[in-house]
Order: C-alpha cells, then sequence, then structure tokens
C-alpha cells in the first residue's frame, strides 16, 4: 500500500524494501479490521470508502481531522513529558495540524475527556502503542464510540514499522552500539534484547516478533524478544533472553527499549543490561513521521459512527 504521504529512506529513496512494504500492509489491513470492531469485540460489516475518497488526497489544512494521540500512561513524570514533546514534533512535521493528548489512564488529560471536549468535526485516534492488544482492539475504539458527536476513526498501531527499526537504531547509537556497521568478527560477539510490555494477546506478540526481524536485519545480529511483563503470550523474560544469548557466546548485548516513553517496564529493562541500554523511543522525529504515517493511513477508513449504525440495522 502506498501512504499519502511519501515515507522516504535515509537515502531519501521513497522505496521501501519488501519486508517494509510487508509490514506496511500489515498494518494498514489491521488498521482497517480495528474500524470493524464494535466495543463489546464483535465484529462490525465492513463498508467501502465513499467514491470521492482518495488515499492520496489532501484537504484544506482547516478541514483536516485533528490528531488524538493516544498513549497508554504512566507514574513516571517523565512519559507525560515525553509524549508532550512528541505532540509538539508532530506539530512541527505537519504545521495547521491539530494534535491533542488523550492518554488511555493514569495521566490527565484522559482520551474520554479529549473527546468529550471536541466540539464536534472529525478526529483520528492513533494509538501510541507499539502492537495489537486489549488496548488497541478494544478501549480505544469503545471510547470512540462512546463520542457520537464526533466523526471518529481509529489508527493501527505503529508497529511494526521500519521506521521503528530506524529509530530503535537511533536509540542504540546513542548508548554505546558502534555507529558503523559491524565487521564479521564483531557481528558474532553482538546482538540486542528487544524489551517490550507483554500483552496476553498473541497477535502482540507476533507484531514484536516481526519488529525484532526488522531491527535483526538493520544491525546484522540477534535481536531477541523479550518481555517486562511476562504472559502466556508473551513468555520470555529480559533476563531469560539476555542470559540466552550469554550462553550463545554474545559477549557485547545491549538492551533496546521497545517502549515509546519512559516508564517502570523501561527501567527495569534497562537494569538487567549487562552492556548498554537504549533510551525508549521518546519524541525521535521518525517517530512523528511514523504517527503521521498512521493518520493519513486512517483517514480513509470506515469511520466508527458509521460502523456503530450498520451495526445496529
Amino acid at each position: 500500500m502506498t501512504p499519502s504521504n511519501p515515507l522516504r529512506d535515509e537515502s531519501g529513496s521513497t522505496h521501501l524494501d519488501s519486508t517494509a512494504q510487508l509490514m506496511d500492509r500489515i498494518a494498514s489491513q489491521l488498521g482497517s479490521r480495528l474500524s470493524l470492531v464494535s466495543p463489546d469485540g464483535n465484529r462490525r460489516p465492513a463498508t467501502r470508502p465513499t467514491p470521492h475518497t482518495h488515499p492520496h488526497t489532501h484537504p484544506h489544512p482547516h478541514t483536516r481531522p485533528t490528531l488524538i494521540l493516544v498513549p497508554h500512561g504512566s507514574r513516571d513524570p517523565r512519559a507525560l513529558a515525553t509524549v508532550t514533546a512528541l505532540a509538539e514534533r508532530i506539530r512541527e512535521q505537519r504545521p495547521g495540524l491539530p494534535v491533542r493528548l488523550g492518554h488511555i489512564e493514569l495521566n490527565e488529560p484522559l482520551l474520554t475527556d479529549t473527546l468529550a471536549a471536541q466540539p464536534g468535526g472529525s478526529a483520528v485516534l492513533v494509538p501510541l502503542l507499539l502492537s495489537p492488544g486489549q488496548h488497541v482492539k478494544h478501549d480505544i475504539p469503545a471510547a470512540a464510540a462512546d463520542a457520537p458527536h464526533l466523526d471518529t476513526r481509529v489508527a493501527a498501531p505503529l508497529g511494526p514499522h521500519p521506521l521503528l527499526a530506524e529509530a530503535l537504531h537511533t536509540r542504540l547509537v546513542e548508548a554505546g552500539w558502534p555507529a558503523r556497521p559491524l565487521g564479521a568478527t564483531a557481528r558474532r560477539h553482538h546482538a540486542v534484547a528487544l524489551a517490550a510490555a507483554g500483552s496476553r494477546d498473541p497477535e502482540s506478540a507476533a507484531g514484536t516478533e516481526a519488529a525484532a526481524a526488522l531491527l535483526a536485519d538493520r544491525l546484522g545480529v540477534p535481536v531477541v524478544p523479550a518481555y517486562a511483563a511476562p504472559t502466556a503470550a508473551c513468555a520470555r523474560t529480559v533476563p531469560e533472553a539476555l542470559q540466552t544469548l550469554a550462553d550463545e557466546g554474545r559477549t557485547r548485548v545491549a538492551v533496546a527499549a521497545y517502549f515509546t516513553a519512559p516508564g517502570r517496564f523501561a527501567t527495569q529493562s534497562a537494569a538487567a543490561a549487562p552492556w548498554i541500554a537504549a533510551a525508549p523511543l521518546g519524541a525521535h522525529p521518525t517517530l512523528a513521521r511514523l504517527v503521521l504515517h498512521r493518520y493519513d493511513q486512517a483517514r480513509t477508513s470506515p469511520p466508527v459512527a458509521e460502523q456503530r449504525r450498520l451495526t445496529a440495522v
């Protein structure tokens, strides 16, 4: 699928490799599927976009839907500062676009309050979450459905996507990972544990596995997914992943933070690092690009209100 705002790699090319295209297609399809899920978890009938809708159409700035960034929320005060900085970076990259924050829990403003405060019009909810799970599939669509005064759409989660691999790589280099590509000898000693939150949803685990594969392709070394809050679906803990890599003779093992903002899980994962630990993705400019990409994709999906009306028929 070709996004309405082409994404460029570091060389300036608008072409992504086959893996990137596959991940983008998967995420786009997931976004469409999310709009077909009702608050009670049942599937809604699909509709086709209206004939005048085109993915490459850029309406006048004053008619663009509000982008509502939906972080999870955290008791760590750094988290709110981080997502606030990310929202500002998004505004810088898309001047004139209204951007609001709406947290799922723990921080204000809460998503329900942000939606209630909107005077009307349209909005796209972009989860600041990296994998599908309960919040993406149920909680956020339910909140959107409870705001009938708005024409709302829900975007796919941010991951997996090659832009996340780019941002993770940058954070690793900032923490001390070699800036230049590793030689054959160095590759035998280096590896990464990709620390994520964990979820009971097997699709979330599959998304983290895919993200690890994208980062491994970029770095040329093994990248093992691991979880700060393991479940049956996401069973491997960060210490277990680190021990596995050490048993394979990897002496330079970094922990990459597959988190959008600082918090308890990111701090806990970093503390286990035997060598270096990267910072969370935070307000990285590439993350802002990806948020806007998900926003553009979601603008062509059926609105939540329309799906509710069709379900009631």
